[in-house]
């Protein structure tokens, strides 16, 4: 019996370790991210909405568009107030002002949902965002007018200076300290700053919370009604960017035709 015993326990520990070995050298590849299963690489849902508005040409149509529109309103809106009235303009940056197209197809192709936010502080400090057709002319046209602009965002108060200089090198006017108001205080808190001692005469971003507080909590049916209850502000005092990319809407569920598929064969 002990003779017996002793090949089975052999070829009992050799089938542990080779087991062992399958274990560890199945892990992350040298080309995947530690700690990553397939739930976290799903993220295929955005790339379609990324490549539209990092390289279609009809993005940067619209959006050169809505600033050309924008443009021809403040010429209005400047010509109509009183000489001795301060003005400003008050703009999101992020898909607004800026593009930042290129940290989230970095995301995409490192299997990384971009949607926690938690590759934004980097990006902040050392990345490399480029400007939006239309807006370098507009708001240097509303400096050139004399209008106040107030890059208003998101981004952390943390990372000011270097979100300052990120918007210098792009060539924006107005960059700078004063100028450039970010998260800390919610965005109704900034913009009441701003209308303390300026007419405030146009909002320009990217989603709907940039024009009023009360898009933020609101489910995307008040959206909505908030919108037509708006809808004389829109092309007048509110100027909307298309990003289909990230927002609100994200989570929502699909409307469908209830009919079956039928193909042409």
């Amino acid at each position: 019996m002990k003779k017996a015993f002793v090949p089975a326990l052999a070829v009992l520990l050799v089938l542990i370790v080779v087991v062992i070995g399958y274990i560890l050298n199945s892990g992350p590849t040298s080309g995947e991210t530690a700690g990553e299963d397939a739930e976290d690489c799903d993220v295929s849902a955005y790339t379609m909405g990324v490549k539209w508005q990092q390289q279609s040409a009809e993005a940067a149509a619209l959006q050169g568009q809505t600033y050309e529109l924008a443009t021809r309103q403040l010429d209005r809106a400047v010509a109509a107030a009183p000489e001795d009235e301060d003005l400003a303009v008050m703009t999101d940056l992020d898909e607004t002002a800026i593009d930042n197209s290129k940290l989230l197809a970095r995301d995409i192709a490192q299997c990384h949902d971009f949607s926690g936010w938690d590759t934004w502080d980097d990006w902040e400090k050392n990345g490399e965002p480029s400007k939006i057709p239309g807006a370098l002319e507009f708001f240097n046209h509303a400096d050139d007018l004399g209008v106040d602009i107030y890059y208003v965002s998101d981004r952390t108060e943390d990372n000011q200076a270097a979100n300052v200089e990120a918007l210098e090198k792009l060539g924006l006017p107005q960059a700078d300290a004063e100028h450039v108001m970010l998260l800390g205080p919610p965005k109704d808190e900034r913009r009441a700053k701003v209308e303390s001692d300026h007419t405030l005469i146009m909002q320009l971003g990217d989603t709907l919370h940039d024009f009023d507080g009360a898009f933020a909590d609101a489910s995307l049916d008040e959206q909505r009604r908030l919108v037509e209850a708006n809808s004389e502000k829109f092309g007048s005092e509110w100027f909307i960017l298309p990003n289909p990319t990230y927002g609100d809407w994200a989570e929502s569920e699909l409307d469908e035709w209830d009919a079956p598929v039928r193909t042409d064969d």
